[in-house]
């Protein structure tokens, strides 16, 4: 076997519960877990950079309520209104802390995976509970910031722009390599999303930059 095979083979070839039979009759998914790798890696260090910095920027805010953060650009586009409210702190506590755990650990997953580990189905079951409560905790602070709050947190959009696609591949991967059962793996409508993974991820910015632009309107033409 050449090098070149040893490095495209699966990295999860354990599927706890999921029966040798089953597999048999599973696609491969049309993206390596070498591939969901980099982005776990890349994707996740982005994320906890922003997040990290939007911690920093609240702990400035707290220490000096006449502090600007560096992200306030505009009436529309700034962490210090989003910041000062009850949504940015969900669970009694400010929200970058949620980011900088979880891309703590998208990033080190990203790293084991590139590594060449073989991470066992309840990790992988773990990280799509994890990655799907992110992206509706990013779905719930994308209508309270177009809806509730009036404003968008650039550093905040960063870490939506992570949690899609990191949440998306993840769960496609899963699905297409037997995770969530081999029924799932089987089924028509994972096989196209597999087939047609970049247009799920640009479908979910697309409806983001959509309602963003339809709620904001009245500012962005004055930018034109």
């Amino acid at each position: 076997m050449s090098e070149r095979q040893v490095l495209d083979e699966p990295v999860d070839d354990d599927l706890d519960g999921v029966d040798d039979g089953d597999l048999d009759q599973v696609d491969a998914p049309p993206f390596s877990d070498r591939a969901l790798g980099w982005l776990l890696l890349v994707g996740g260090g982005v994320g906890w950079l922003a997040a990290f910095v939007l911690m920093i920027e609240k702990i400035a805010l707290l220490e000096d309520s006449s502090y600007t953060p560096s992200c306030n650009l505009s009436p529309i586009l700034s962490c210090g209104s989003v910041m000062i409210t009850e949504q940015a702190e969900a669970f009694g506590f400010a929200n970058p802390l949620l980011g900088i755990t979880g891309f703590s650990i998208v990033t080190a997953t990203g790293a084991a995976i590139l590594a060449g580990a073989r991470l066992r189905r309840w990790y992988w079951l773990g990280l799509q509970v994890g990655v799907l409560a992110g992206l509706a905790f990013v779905a719930w602070l994308v209508f309270q910031s177009l809806y509730r709050i009036g404003a968008l947190c650039p550093y905040c959009m960063v870490v939506w722009a992570m949690t899609i696609p990191i949440a998306w591949y993840t769960t496609l991967r899963n699905a297409r390599a037997g995770v969530l059962g081999a029924g799932v793996a089987r089924s028509g409508v994972v096989r196209v999303l597999g087939q047609w993974h970049l247009l799920g991820v640009v479908a979910l910015y697309a409806v983001v930059v959509v309602l963003a632009g339809e709620q904001f309107w009245y500012y962005w033409r004055t930018l034109l």
